[in-house]
């Protein structure tokens, strides 16, 4: 066994013999231990692989969207686990899973044991990280409490609760008695004091799942009995006034209630699976305030472009991205910029997701023919000068869009392809006549969701090995003005650590990295000639186009956002 973590760094050719030396100099006038002196120097994963192979202890790394089974995680109690730093992990047969932090701490091992012990279980130990150990800790809630309180008054009544589908009438009685609705309270009120975006509801063999998705990803919450399913189901159809007889197809629908004193909107999506159906909420709050497009991440030279066509009085702005990617928010902080008394702008939206005054905001109904083509075309009597039409999904759509920007008026909309350079082809696809886009088109904006690192405990390290390369790599591939003006100063990244202020996620709400492509007299001539596939990417060179994932590393490097979440999410 080596002597030091130190060592450990050395032999496996982290650091050199000589900063090994230096490091040691360094360590004997640290207050703290070897551990947390390394930390500041490097990445978590980095010290715990060293750590890993100092005490022998097989390292886990977990996924942040991993849901601790609920037969393990009852094994070891909330206080033990915040106490010792250990979690359970996985439950097989007689075998334990368990994470720990600090397989060094004798009492965590006798506390360990004796859980065991009382259990009659084996334990097969792993180490793992700080971040791991709280994101993972946060499935100890206090929703638990509460759903359990609200059970009990369910479980005298299991075999009533206990609703066949073809039931409609029972259904609706069940879920209207209080225990459901304080269930129901529960879910939501935990949902918007966590910030979720969504909630899914979801039926499995033997119970019924409940995940919340914070910051673009998705958490375990909680498991209830399946008993309780298709009671809760039938409340929330109630809310959003959906057929609750009718289970074999999808439904949509939405409702508003009040939290904490907060109008908060519902958008409610079911859907029939196996197992029942599937319910997913998104939640929408009117009264949360429009961001500025620097506070939703866009600055710099791209920045400049989308000034420069937000400028002009007629043509299109497309934004894309896939779902979620924040497309509509993009738009409707645009029409912020836009937006005074001199300036007619109408939208139509699915859903109107943001109350924004001063704008002629409309919701398409689709099951009454109010479609974004119908609602377009009235639009247009309208005399306006703006128009927003939340997204380009069919070929009408896409041919009256490219006709309103033709004839005077200022169009944002949005559409699903993957990057900019793919937008002129879909607009093609999707009947667009291509001689029509050259003085249509102004602005295309691809755009991605990423994690903003907490500023109160994110942690700085310099850069090595593959996470060097790949800032190199991506660096020679900008512009040359970026390419000096990155270089001017040493590379230094930060990575999530967590903190009481980020719910020791490491993270606070998302920011956008974007692209942005420009229509200009040489892309105009490319799009004339049918050159698109061969062409566009040369163009967009020769702009001088900041890619995804450019943007992207310039924010790492200015320690916004991290490298792994940027190499996830981009190409």
């Amino acid at each position: 066994m080596q002597k030091t973590l130190i060592d450990i760094l050395f032999t496996t050719h982290k650091i050199s013999k000589e900063e090994a030396v230096s490091l040691k100099e360094e360590l004997s006038e640290f207050s703290g231990t070897e551990e947390e002196f390394l930390l500041e120097k490097f990445s978590e994963d980095v010290v715990f692989d060293a750590k890993s192979k100092f005490y022998g202890v097989p390292l886990k790394k977990v996924r942040e969207d991993y849901s601790i089974p609920g037969n393990a995680l009852s094994q070891i109690p909330e206080e033990v686990s915040r106490t010792y730093k250990i979690i359970p992990l996985l439950k097989k047969g007689s075998l334990l899973e368990v994470g720990m932090v600090n397989p060094q701490d004798i009492k965590a091992s006798d506390a360990i044991k004796f859980i065991l012990t009382s259990n009659n279980l084996n334990a097969q130990i792993f180490l793992i990280t700080n971040s791991q150990f709280n994101f993972l800790f946060r499935q100890y809630s206090a929703i638990d409490t509460k759903v359990k309180e609200a059970l009990e008054g369910i479980e005298e009544k299991t075999s009533e609760v206990e609703i066949k589908l073809d039931d409609p009438k029972k259904a609706e009685k069940i879920s209207e008695e209080a225990p459901i609705n304080k269930l129901i309270d529960v879910i939501f009120k935990h949902a918007y004091e966590g910030k979720a975006s969504d909630i899914h509801i979801e039926p499995m063999e033997d119970d019924t799942r409940v995940r919340f998705r914070i910051d673009g990803v998705l958490h375990a919450s909680l498991t209830l009995p399946k008993a309780t399913h298709s009671a809760i189901i039938s409340k929330i159809k109630i809310l959003s006034n959906l057929k609750i007889d009718e289970t074999r197809v999808p439904q949509d629908g939405r409702f508003r209630i009040r939290i904490d004193g907060n109008p908060i909107d519902f958008r409610v999506s079911t859907f029939p699976t196996i197992e029942g159906e599937k319910v997913v909420l998104r939640l929408l709050d009117p009264s949360t305030g429009l961001k500025t497009l620097e506070e939703l991440g866009f600055f710099g030279h791209s920045y400049e472009v989308i000034e420069r066509s937000l400028k002009k009085p007629f043509g299109m702005v497309l934004t894309t991205g896939p779902t979620g990617s924040g497309k509509s928010t993009t738009l409707q902080s645009m029409l912020g910029v836009l937006n005074n008394e001199e300036v007619n702008i109408i939208s139509l939206e699915d859903p109107v997701e943001y109350y924004v005054n001063g704008v002629n905001q409309s919701q398409i109904r689709p099951e009454i023919d109010y479609t974004f083509a119908s609602g377009l075309r009235s639009i247009l009597r309208q005399d306006p000068n703006v128009i927003m039409v939340g997204e380009v999904r069919d070929s009408e759509t896409a041919t009256l869009v490219v006709h309103a920007a033709l004839t005077g008026h200022l169009v944002f909309s949005t559409l699903h392809t993957n990057d900019a350079i793919g937008v002129v082809s879909r607009l093609i696809d999707m009947g667009v006549e291509s001689f029509l886009l050259p003085s249509a088109l102004n602005l295309i904006i691809a755009q991605r969701l990423i994690k903003k690192l907490c500023n109160d405990c994110k942690a700085e390290y310099k850069p090595e090995g593959r996470a060097k390369e790949i800032l190199d790599k991506n660096i020679s591939e900008m512009p040359q003005f970026l390419q000096d003006e990155v270089r001017k100063q040493e590379f230094k990244i930060f990575q999530a650590v967590g903190c009481p202020k980020c719910a020791h996620k490491g993270t606070i709400g998302r920011m956008v990295i974007f692209e942005v492509l420009e229509m200009t007299p040489q892309l105009k001539s490319i799009i004339i000639n049918g050159e698109v596939d061969e062409k566009i990417n040369e163009e967009a060179k020769r702009q001088n186009m900041i890619s995804l994932r450019q943007d992207g590393i310039i924010k790492v490097l200015k320690g916004m956002i991290s490298l792994e979440d940027v190499l996830q999410d981009t190409v």
